[in-house]
């Protein structure tokens, strides 16, 4: 799924409107139609509902939505904001119509004629829209506030009023939604940590805008989901062996650490690798032997990891979970670099590492991935005012470096060395806990041991890991769920793909 820009959105309205055609009063209805019969579908018919309307579209939707909650026997009062001006032509086109209906509509043009909100209705938020230049003030950042205050259960349409689509909000005035009824796509503001407390649940309506506009377009973010990761994944062939599936290689572990080794070891293997083979320091080689029986393994220090001889003969090597930050890692890294061709998955301390040596960092292979998360990804390019800095500043230093950036989050950020962002759909709070980072390196390093190129074992690996993460706090609990889980059903998480792959 594209996720696009307000003003691509805009652009596909007016393409819907031409090549279909349909009217643009029309296409307002049919969104706001779909945002009645959500309504009437989940939990809401017998309720009052409050609107509030700006004047431009989204307050035509607004308008239109009040006048089916009134034809269908729902108490609806309409508040207006009310500037002065005319309005745009739909939301006046639905102004006369809901003067048919038994609604009560209200004028809002000072503070004082702001009036206290019905404590039972469901309030309606279509003041502001997408079209939003500049933050909420004056009449209108108190029209907000008082929505806020009321304590009401609150429904956006398309965007909570205040927040921009595009770029931060942060600080600014915003309705705080308990529901936003958005229409075809995400939007970039849906994605961001910043906006959580204003945006509420998220659901995405279809109201038909024409999909052969999406060909016409190269969109700089796409959202992963199941038919882009099943056509990333190949099958196996019948007569397939082990060498066919790569050999991995782990950098990983130090005394006290060695659980994070285990963790990623664990999970490269259920990704698929051929092989792997552990280096790991002597503390660490009975843990990994006897509980990886699978892997085997080639000690490089005593309680941390050393100097080693050769990084040949692998696909895939991932270092970083629990190395620790003695001097002997950056040499070890700088090798790394320097001899082999392998794919390479840097995360944890490997990253630690290159934050403190910037000329290490101008030593990164093409063929890399790295994975930090927020306060990593900081160290290592500088510090940025809020979310969309932080994923512009991921998505360019993945073009300048040419390699692939996953930036760890709620929605992980997959930036790939062609400008491209992906943004993942899969994954839950219970996956915030310790060891769930090594386990992503992990699942990455296999699949890309099996020659998925950088950014496809990226794209892959992080959905992949979110949806084994979500199969098992179905299963479990959010609460319950620790790191070794998300490996388990790991399994499960191919199998659902298949299924959907195959329709059954």
């Amino acid at each position: 799924m594209q996720i696009l820009t307000a003003a691509r959105i805009r652009e596909w309205d007016e393409y819907t409107i031409r090549e279909l055609p349909i009217q643009s009063i029309d296409l307002m209805e049919r969104a706001s139609a779909a945002c009645f019969d959500w309504l009437m579908e989940n939990g809401f018919k017998q309720n009052a509902f409050t609107v509030f309307c700006g004047k431009g579209n989204n307050g035509g939707d607004g308008l239109a939505i009040a006048r089916m909650l009134s034809q269908t026997g729902h108490a609806v009062t309409v508040y207006i904001l009310e500037f002065g001006a005319k309005g745009t032509a739909d939301f006046q086109t639905n102004l006369a119509r809901i003067h048919q209906t038994d609604a009560v509509i209200k004028f809002i043009s000072t503070v004082d004629t702001l009036h206290p909100i019905d404590a039972n209705a469901i309030v309606i938020d279509a003041l502001l829209g997408t079209g939003l230049n500049r933050p909420p003030d004056g009449l209108t950042s108190a029209v907000v506030q008082h929505i806020n205050r009321s304590g009401n259960t609150v429904i956006a349409i398309d965007i909570p009023s205040g927040l921009f689509a595009d770029k931060s909000s942060k600080d600014q005035t915003a309705i705080e939604a308990t529901y936003t009824l958005s229409f075809q796509c995400y939007k970039t503001a849906f994605l961001v940590a910043e906006n959580a407390d204003r945006l509420g649940a998220i659901h995405i309506l279809d109201i038909g805008l024409h999909p052969d506009y999406l060909s016409t377009i190269t969109p700089e973010y796409q959202f992963i989901d199941e038919s882009i990761v099943n056509a990333i994944l190949q099958p196996r062939k019948k007569f397939a062996h082990k060498g066919n599936f790569g050999h991995a290689a782990l950098i990983a572990g130090s005394v006290g650490m060695m659980g994070a080794a285990l963790l990623s070891a664990k999970a490269c293997l259920r990704s698929g690798a051929g092989k792997l083979t552990c280096f790991i320091p002597r503390i660490g080689y009975e843990i990994i032997q006897s509980r990886v029986p699978e892997a085997m393994c080639r000690i490089a220090g005593t309680d941390h990891i050393g100097a080693i001889d050769s990084f040949e003969g692998y696909s895939a090597i991932g270092a970083g979970p629990g190395l620790g930050r003695e001097d002997e890692i950056q040499r070890m890294l700088q090798s790394l670099f320097l001899q082999s061709n392998a794919t390479l998955v840097l995360d944890a301390d490997a990253l630690n590492v290159l934050s403190g040596n910037k000329a290490l960092m101008e030593e990164l292979p093409r063929r890399t991935v790295i994975t930090p998360h927020v306060k990593e990804l900081e160290r290592l390019f500088g510090a940025v005012s809020g979310d969309f800095e932080r994923m512009e500043m991921a998505r360019e230093r993945s073009k300048e470096l040419g390699i692939t950036i996953v930036l760890k989050g709620a929605y992980s950020l997959v930036a790939t060395p062609g400008g491209m962002a992906w943004f993942n759909s899969t994954g839950n709070p219970g996956m915030a806990t310790g060891g769930s980072g090594d386990v992503l390196t992990g699942i990455i390093t296999g699949l890309a041991a099996q020659g998925y190129i950088p950014e496809q074992a990226a794209i892959a690996g992080v959905f992949l890991h979110g949806l084994a993460g979500d199969l098992a706090a179905a299963a479990i609990s959010e609460q319950a769920l620790i790191a070794s889980d998300i490996t388990a059903f790991l399994g499960d998480a191919f199998l659902q793909l298949q299924e959907s792959s195959t329709g059954e």
